[in-house]
């Protein structure tokens, strides 16, 4: 947890004086039995209407303080724990943006998600707490022993015994509870990650009709979180019973030992009454104490998931070489150079001795069966992943030197499945480039050929975009996609088999305007289908992850023999 208060500097003041007022809250409450006694025993006892009237306003103006105070204290709290629970989102958003492919297959999405919303929530809970409870809590305890030794020592050792007994209680159940705890997160890990499948792909469950087999499988996972919960539950409850039953039996023990003092005339009647009340407070000073603990365990375990995001380096060194306006008069723009590439040190190659050069202006294609590390070349592309061997040029400077955000400006990527944002068709332009102009988004929207159903739509470029693009058709959502990455201009345009959801002549038609409208622009072409890729000046034939061909569609197609299977496999296809 104290890893991660660095986080909350902007509010020291708060986290200060917080505790602050609360202390003064304590201090007033303390006060209270004592003018209680003195009420009963200088004032109701003696029938001196001055005392009386002179304790009841002392307590009625230190309650209406105190009430002040705690007022105060809970708006420093609110605005601290708010404040710092917004600043370790930004962070942690910040951090997992800046990760790598392989990192954030290594977390998982889930588990981000969780850490980004359960976890951080727990741990802003808990500062919260720190300022309204932490100092209270401890102080009323102490104080309550130190008020009853100051009113008779004998019943002061009653209060002096109760507190180990206690301290012993909350040592055994954190010892127990914090790694259950942790193991609660864990299984709720698994049980979103389950849920966010369910959740994604509903339509092909129910397609299989596996609505019950997913069902069943879900509730097990919910089995094993509730049964998880039960058991750190069960142990948490045990706290404040437990602590009521301790004290409880001292107040007994005031009541039976102080009658004897009070029979002797050892003792008035109003401490008494005074030892009672703060017995009580200390009762529930200790209960506070006891949620605290459990809160601060859930916190302590939460905290450690954030903090392990929080503290992961990026697995790959950013480059500091920016590209600069004489790197873009060269003619070659990218080049693979012998090229290994494994996604783990333990898993196997997925590209082996990639080797080919792609000029400005030229069409490259890429293709090969399902499997074959065609879009395994995009993450070496974008610096999301190093080449176990080899290197990868961009303008003749290797992508591992190069800063990162100089490469992703001057390349544009449309991936295999479209991704739309929720928001507007404008907004979903803006993340090519910002801002734009009406102009240049027709003009994307155009060369896309999705210019005219966009012109159609009542609100044109302000039509809303549900959630993943839903209200859009599959070519829809793809042609969205490619005039979002046309409108930066890019200098590499990639297409990961963007264009599998057009039929044949949208697919030709928006090729034939990326030539004319972008002819200082790079393509590269990954596509399952020869007849996109046949004017392609070059094209790279892969069978499972080995370079086995590389040429034009007419030297391939009398030369090499995978390049001639898939292309006699797909005009059997449209023969038939």
């Amino acid at each position: 947890m104290f890893k991660l208060i660095p986080y909350a500097k902007k509010y020291r003041k708060q986290i200060i004086l917080g505790p602050v007022f609360k202390f003064l809250e304590a201090v007033f409450e303390l006060l209270l039995p004592l003018l209680l006694a003195r009420l009963i025993d200088q004032g109701l006892k003696a029938n001196d209407p001055h005392v009386v009237w002179q304790m009841t306003g002392l307590m009625f103006f230190f309650s209406i303080t105190g009430l002040l105070c705690a007022l105060v204290c809970q708006y420093y709290a609110s605005i601290a724990s708010q404040g710092f629970g917004t600043a370790l989102r930004d962070a942690l958003m910040h951090k997992v943006n800046h990760f790598s492919y392989q990192q954030l297959d290594e977390f998982g999405a889930d588990t981000l998600i969780t850490r980004l919303t359960n976890d951080i929530n727990q741990v802003q809970t808990a500062l919260a707490m720190v300022i309204r409870l932490l100092v209270r809590a401890p102080f009323l305890s102490l104080g309550s022993i130190v008020m009853a030794f100051y009113l008779n020592w004998k019943i002061g050792l009653i209060f002096l015994v109760t507190l180990p007994l206690f301290i012993c209680l909350l040592y055994f159940i954190i010892k127990l509870s914090v790694p259950m705890y942790q193991k609660v997160q864990e299984t709720l890990d698994h049980f979103n990650s389950q849920l966010g499948q369910n959740l994604t792909g509903v339509r092909v469950i129910r397609a299989f009709a596996k609505q019950k087999v997913l069902t069943e499988k879900l509730e097990k996972i919910s089995d094993a979180l509730r049964i998880t919960y039960e058991k750190v539950a069960n142990l948490s409850a045990l706290l404040s019973p437990l602590t009521t039953l301790i004290l409880n039996m001292g107040i007994l023990c005031i009541l039976y030992f102080g009658g004897f003092l009070v029979n002797n005339g050892q003792l008035p009647q109003g401490e008494i009454l005074a030892l009672v009340n703060y017995m009580s407070q200390m009762l529930l000073a200790l209960i506070i104490v006891s949620n605290l603990v459990v809160l601060f365990t859930r916190a302590e375990a939460s905290a450690n998931r954030v903090h392990q995001v929080l503290i992961s380096e990026n697995l790959l060194q950013a480059g500091t070489t920016e590209l600069t306006p004489t790197d873009f008069t060269q003619s070659e723009i990218l080049q693979f150079n012998h090229v290994d590439f494994r996604y783990t040190p333990k898993s196997g190659l997925v590209l082996q001795n990639i080797h080919f050069t792609l000029k400005r202006g030229e069409i490259f294609g890429v293709i090969g069966a399902t499997g074959s590390g065609k879009s395994s070349l995009i993450p070496l592309i974008l610096h999301e992943y190093e080449a176990t061997k080899g290197t990868v040029s961009f303008y003749n400077k290797d992508v591992n030197f190069l800063q990162d955000e100089s490469l992703k400006n001057a390349i544009a990527w449309v991936p295999q499945k479209a991704v739309l944002f929720s928001g507007t068709i404008r907004e979903n332009l803006a993340f090519g480039k910002q801002p734009a102009t009406d102009a240049e988004c027709w003009e994307a929207l155009r060369i896309a050929q999705v210019a005219e159903f966009v012109q159609s739509l009542p609100q044109q470029l302000d039509t809303p975009v549900f959630e993943g693009g839903q209200n859009f058709s599959g070519g829809q959502k793809q042609r969205l996609t490619i005039a979002r990455a046309l409108i930066r201009k890019p200098r590499l345009l990639i297409l990961d088999d963007a264009l599998s959801a057009l039929d044949y002549q949208t697919d030709y038609k928006l090729r034939q305007a990326l030539k004319e409208n972008l002819q200082d622009t790079a393509l590269l072409l990954i596509s399952q289908r020869v007849s996109t890729l046949q004017n392609a000046q070059q094209i790279l034939v892969l069978a499972e992850g080995q370079q086995v061909g590389l040429g034009t569609h007419a030297t391939l197609l009398a030369e090499n023999p995978t390049y001639q299977e898939i292309f006699t496999s797909q005009q059997e296809v449209e023969n038939a």
